[in-house]
């Protein structure tokens, strides 16, 4: 397969990047590498997969000194120009979207920055594949889609018209628009709706890594909702997999458009997910409770029979595994650089 990965700087963007690359698919990933968190993570990721930060300039083609069969380009989707030029030149046989711009909070003080990538960016992609056919777009959704739900699991077939952030409410229109495109132009996409991944390389501004700083710095812990918050923390590993499953195989329906949960269907309270940081750590956290804040919800929990039926997919990280493998790269790099 010859992929285009976008968001490949990012968390889950360079864990897939790597993986496809290892069995061996070509891979084009681009990245905007905007400042919304520590750039020198997103530059670390990419030289994992031998993409050296001297090497890039914005628009130009970097080669892997590890992977023959990767190239990365620093571009921006709001660059249409670029974008249709990359995708007349490289005649992509998928795409995997994973680039968006993140976190539900940020949304709440920077709105126009949801609106330009995860609306504007998402609809120069569609018309590149509209005009350069792909055999299959694969793209991020998010839990965040079902709002102030309270009927758990959340299942797909959920009502998904009651977004309680702004972020929420771009990914459900990913999600319309996608289908849009499906119906009109025949264009097989899946969208994958990802419920608090974790593991290494993770942004630093989820709960993990917060928690994680915190102890170590022996600094305190704002909890929600007084801790009365519980999250289907699911680790990137098995994420990957479950991506990696989707990519070859494209909806064959009519309209040729589908929405699947992807998660680890165990939710975990804040609460237990801090006394397991605290156990590898092997520190004890300051813990502040405090309100619930705009834009947050309670709890996730995802129903993934329909992954489950289509993929054999399931989750196999149990917590612990992957908190104690978060700590161990937590700890080399946060401390190493």
């Amino acid at each position: 397969m010859k992929i285009l990965v976008t968001g490949a700087a990012g968390f889950i963007g360079y864990h897939v990047v790597r993986e496809l690359l290892n069995q061996g698919h070509s891979v084009t990933g681009i990245d905007n590498i905007n400042a919304y968190y520590d750039v020198r993570l997103k530059y670390a990721r990419l030289k994992e997969t031998g993409i050296e930060e001297h090497n890039i300039k914005p628009g130009e083609y970097v080669g892997s000194n590890i992977f023959d069969s990767y190239q990365f380009i620093e571009m921006d989707l709001n660059d249409r120009e670029a974008l249709y030029h990359l995708f007349e030149k490289e005649h992509f046989s998928q795409v995997v979207h994973l680039a968006a711009q993140a976190g539900v909070r940020y949304s709440l003080q920077n709105p126009f920055a949801y609106i330009n990538s995860n609306i504007t960016g998402f609809m120069n992609l569609l018309e590149a594949c509209r005009h350069n056919p792909v055999k299959h777009l694969v793209y991020a959704s998010s839990s965040s889609v079902y709002g102030d739900n309270t009927d758990t699991p959340f299942n797909e077939s959920d009502n998904t018209d009651r977004p309680v952030s702004l972020y929420a409410a771009t990914k459900k229109a990913n999600e319309l628009m996608a289908y849009s495109y499906a119906r009109l132009y025949h264009i097989p996409a899946t969208g994958i709706r990802f419920f608090t991944v974790y593991g290494p390389w993770g942004r630093p501004d989820m709960a993990p890594s917060l928690f994680m700083s915190a102890i170590l710095k022996g600094e305190t812990i704002r909890l929600f909702n007084h801790g009365n918050m519980e999250r289907d923390f699911t680790f990137v590993d098995d994420i990957v997999t479950g991506v990696l499953k989707i990519i070859p195989s494209p909806p064959l329906m009519e309209t040729p458009h589908v929405i699947y949960n992807m998660g680890c269907t165990s939710p975990v309270k804040l609460t237990d997910f801090l006394a397991e940081i605290e156990k590898v750590a092997g520190k004890k956290a300051i813990v502040e409770m405090t309100g619930m804040q705009p834009g947050d919800v309670v709890s996730t929990y995802a129903d993934t029979t329909r992954l489950k039926r289509d993929f054999n997919y399931k989750p196999s990280t149990p917590l612990g595994t992957g908190i104690q493998s978060f700590y161990q790269w937590f700890n080399g790099y946060y401390f190493g650089i």
